[in-house]
């Protein structure tokens, strides 16, 4: 088992940054890579990004790349989420999620075991 924290979340102003962490706790962290999706109101949940489980290969939505950086700190068991110039459109709630297995990046939520709880993120106008 795997549990999943996100933290970080909040009201920013457009052209504003936050970061998200997710801290994992019950299995040793690098044994799974890491993933973030997101869900706005009244539409499905969707992928933003991903990294490898020791952090060599990301992945990125096009929506977000060059704006979002994904990263992961093994020896804190926690995976980042840095958003910068943010838009009314990134507005959701941010969900990780744990991958096992030696797999590569997955962008389907299926492909995904574990997930946090979630956290708002409110970009306005």
């Amino acid at each position: 088992q795997v549990q999943l924290v996100e933290s970080g979340g909040g009201l920013v102003q457009a052209g504003g940054s936050l970061r998200l962490s997710c801290a994992a706790s019950g299995r040793t962290f690098s044994s799974y890579s890491m993933g973030w999706f997101r869900q706005a109101p009244g539409k499905e949940r969707e992928f933003v990004a991903a990294i490898s489980r020791f952090g060599g290969t990301t992945d990125y939505a096009d929506s977000v790349k060059g704006r979002f950086t994904i990263s992961r700190d093994n020896a804190k068991n926690t995976v980042y989420l840095q958003m910068n110039s943010l838009k009314p459109e990134d507005t959701a709630v941010y969900y990780c999620a744990a991958r096992l297995g030696l797999g590569g990046l997955a962008r389907m939520e299926r492909e995904y075991d574990y997930w946090g709880q979630g956290a708002q993120v409110t970009v306005s106008s």
